[in-house]
C-alpha cells in the first residue's frame, strides 16, 4: 500500500519478492526538469500522480558530503561516461546526463536561457508549430522563471578566469553578457555540476517536486521502467523493476494508469519507445538528435587566477551567433582539470603545478541534427554493447558544424592571448605533433590549421541531448503532435527535451520547463479516460 504524497525508494519496497502492482491517474517516467513540472501542475489540478525515477534520491546535504568522483558515480549516468559514438570527422562526445531525483537539473550549472526568438520563429514557420511563437510562449517562461528564482548573476560573482576572458573580449571588440541562473544565495563554490551542497541552486528537486508531493503526488526512486503497456492503441501503464542502491536486489512492478507521460530525456525516451515496440510506423523515433557539442580552452597567466572561486557559469557571449557559436564561462574542479592536462610523469607534474594560474572558457555549437539513438536489434555488429542498459547513440557532425568548432577554438585562444595569457591549451588529445597538445604560443596558434586536426582527437562534451522524439504536424517527420501526444496512440505523451524540434544554441533547461508547463496546461483540460481505479 502506497500513501499519496510521499517520497519512496526501492529499498523500502523491495523486501517482498511478489509483483508490486499500483494504480494511478497519471504515471510520469522521469523526475527531471520536465517530469517534475508536469507532476506539480497535474497534482495541483487534483489528479493522482505517480513519478517513477531510475536514480537515487540525494539531498543537498548528501551531495555535499560526497567527493566529485562519488557524485559522478552515484548521480550521473554511466558514471559520467556515456558517449555518442562518432561517425566520420566527428569527435567522441561525452554525454553527461543526471540520474537522480531531479534529473539533470541537479547536475547543471543552473544557466537559464529562454528559447531564442529566432528558434521559435523557425519552429512556427518551418515546422508548422504555430502555438510556439515568442508571444504565446512568453507566459510559460515567466511562470517558470518566477517559480525557479531565476536571477542575473552579479558581476562580483564572476571568477577571475571569467574576468580575464572578458578583458580580452573587450580588446577584440566584443563583450560578455551576464548569465541568468536559478540560484539564491550562491556562494560561488563551483560545485554546480556535482549537486549544490547548500541548496542554493533551485533545481526541480527543491522546487517543483515538493509542490507535487504537497499536492498528493508520490515519487518512487530506484525504479527502472522497461516497457509501456498497451491495450489496443491506448497506453494503460508501465512495468519494470525496482533496484536497490547497490543495483542488486530486484522486484518487478506494474503501474496501471489512465495516462502515461514519458519524461526520460533525449536519450532514454526514444529507447523506451523502441523497447516497448512503439517505434513502428514512427520513423523519427531516435533520430534528429542535436547535442550542442561543447569545447573549452585553458590559458596560463603569470598572475594567480584561482578560477574555481566564483559562479561556475556567470557570463556568455552571442557575438558569434551567426557562426552558430555561443561562448560560455565555465570552470571544472581542480582534480578533473588536472587530469586533462597534457604529459606524463615530470611533464604532467609541471603542468599540474600551474593549475592556480589557469583560466578556462568554453563554448558550444548550435548544431545540425546529426545524432541518433539506436534500437538494439540494429546494432548486432557491436556485440558486447548489446548487454548495456544504456542507449547506444551515434553522432555525425556536419561539415558546417566542424568548421564552427575550429572557429570557436580560435576565438577562445585569441581572446585569452588578448587578455595577456602566456600560453593556451586546446582540447586536443594525444597523438599529434609535438607542441600541439601542449601549450601554444600566439605564433603557434596563428600558424595552426585547426580544420586539419582530425575531429577524433578533439575533446568534447554535451549535457543537452535534444530532438529524438521531436514535435511536429505529421508522423512521417515527427513523433508527437503539438500537445506532446505520440502519433497513433491514445494517452501516451512525451514531455521532455526529446520533443524540441531543433537545436537551441543555448542551455535548454528553461526551454524544457516552459514547454512542460505549456503541455501541462493542455493536459489539465483533457478529460482522463474511464478506467478502473484501485486503492493505493
Amino acid at each position: 500500500m502506497i500513501t499519496a504524497g510521499q517520497y519512496l525508494t526501492a529499498d523500502s519496497l523491495i523486501a517482498e519478492r511478489s509483483l508490486l502492482e499500483l494504480d494511478t491517474d497519471v504515471v510520469i517516467v522521469g523526475s527531471g526538469a520536465s517530469g517534475a513540472v508536469l507532476a506539480a501542475e497535474l497534482a495541483e489540478a487534483g489528479q493522482r500522480v505517480l513519478i517513477l525515477e531510475e536514480g537515487l534520491h540525494l539531498s543537498p546535504a548528501e551531495l555535499g558530503r560526497m567527493r566529485p568522483s562519488q557524485t559522478i558515480r552515484k548521480a550521473w549516468r554511466e558514471g559520467g561516461m556515456s558517449f555518442a559514438f562518432p561517425i566520420g570527422d566527428t569527435p567522441a562526445i561525452n554525454m553527461m546526463v543526471g540520474k537522480c531525483v531531479g534529473g539533470s537539473s541537479v547536475m547543471t550549472g543552473g544557466v537559464c536561457f529562454r528559447t531564442p526568438d529566432e528558434v521559435l520563429h523557425e519552429w512556427v514557420e518551418e515546422h508548422g508549430l504555430t502555438d510556439l511563437s515568442p508571444e504565446k510562449m512568453a507566459p510559460y517562461f515567466e511562470d517558470v522563471e518566477q517559480r525557479s528564482h531565476v536571477e542575473v548573476v552579479p558581476h562580483e560573482m564572476r571568477s577571475r578566469s571569467t574576468v580575464l576572458y572578458g578583458e580580452g573580449a573587450e580588446k577584440l571588440g566584443y563583450c560578455l553578457q551576464p548569465n541568468q541562473r536559478n540560484t539564491k544565495d550562491c556562494n560561488g563554490c563551483s560545485r554546480c555540476n556535482f549537486g549544490c551542497p547548500h541548496g542554493a541552486k533551485w533545481s526541480v528537486d527543491l522546487t517543483y517536486l515538493p509542490r507535487a508531493v504537497a499536492a498528493g503526488a508520490s515519487v518512487i526512486a530506484q525504479c527502472l521502467v522497461e516497457r509501456v503497456l498497451l491495450s489496443g492503441e491506448q497506453a494503460i501503464g508501465v512495468e519494470g523493476r525496482l533496484v536497490d542502491k547497490n543495483d542488486r536486489k530486484q522486484r518487478r512492478f506494474r503501474v496501471l494508469a489512465r495516462r502515461v507521460i514519458l519524461a526520460c530525456g533525449g536519450m532514454h525516451t526514444p529507447r523506451l519507445l523502441m523497447d516497448s515496440g512503439l517505434s513502428e510506423g514512427l520513423p523519427s523515433v531516435g533520430r534528429n538528435m542535436t547535442l550542442h557539442p561543447s569545447f573549452r580552452v585553458m590559458a596560463r597567466f603569470d598572475e594567480p587566477v584561482r578560477g574555481w572561486r566564483g559562479a561556475l557559469q556567470s557570463a556568455h557571449s552571442d557575438a558569434f551567433s551567426r557562426d552558430r557559436i555561443t561562448l560560455m564561462s565555465v570552470f571544472v574542479p581542480t582534480g578533473v582539470l588536472t587530469a586533462t592536462l597534457p604529459g606524463i610523469g615530470p611533464e604532467h607534474q609541471r603542468h599540474a603545478e600551474m593549475v592556480p594560474h589557469l583560466a578556462v572558457f568554453g563554448g558550444m555549437i548550435h548544431d545540425d541534427a546529426g545524432g541518433q539513438v539506436h534500437a538494439r536489434s540494429s546494432l548486432l555488429s557491436l556485440g558486447g554493447l548489446l548487454a548495456k542498459r544504456e542507449p547506444i547513440c551515434t553522432y555525425k557532425m556536419s561539415r558546417r558544424d566542424r568548421h564552427a568548432v575550429s572557429k570557436l577554438l580560435r576565438i577562445l585562444g585569441e581572446t585569452f592571448f588578448a587578455a595577456g595569457a602566456r600560453e593556451i591549451f586546446l582540447p586536443i588529445l594525444g597523438g599529434l605533433a609535438s607542441g600541439v597538445h601542449g601549450g601554444l604560443t600566439p605564433d603557434a596558434l596563428r600558424s595552426l590549421d585547426l580544420d586539419q586536426i582530425p575531429a577524433s582527437q578533439l575533446e568534447s562534451a554535451s549535457q543537452h541531448p535534444l530532438g529524438t522524439c521531436r514535435m511536429g504536424t505529421a508522423k512521417d517527420h515527427s513523433v508527437v503532435d503539438d500537445t506532446g501526444k505520440v502519433w497513433g496512440l491514445r494517452e501516451l505523451y512525451v514531455v521532455d527535451a526529446s520533443i524540441l524540434p531543433t537545436s537551441l544554441g543555448v542551455n535548454p533547461q528553461i526551454s524544457v520547463m516552459a514547454m512542460a508547463t505549456r503541455l501541462a496546461h493542455k493536459l489539465r483540460e483533457l478529460k482522463l479516460p474511464d478506467q478502473r481505479k484501485a486503492a493505493w
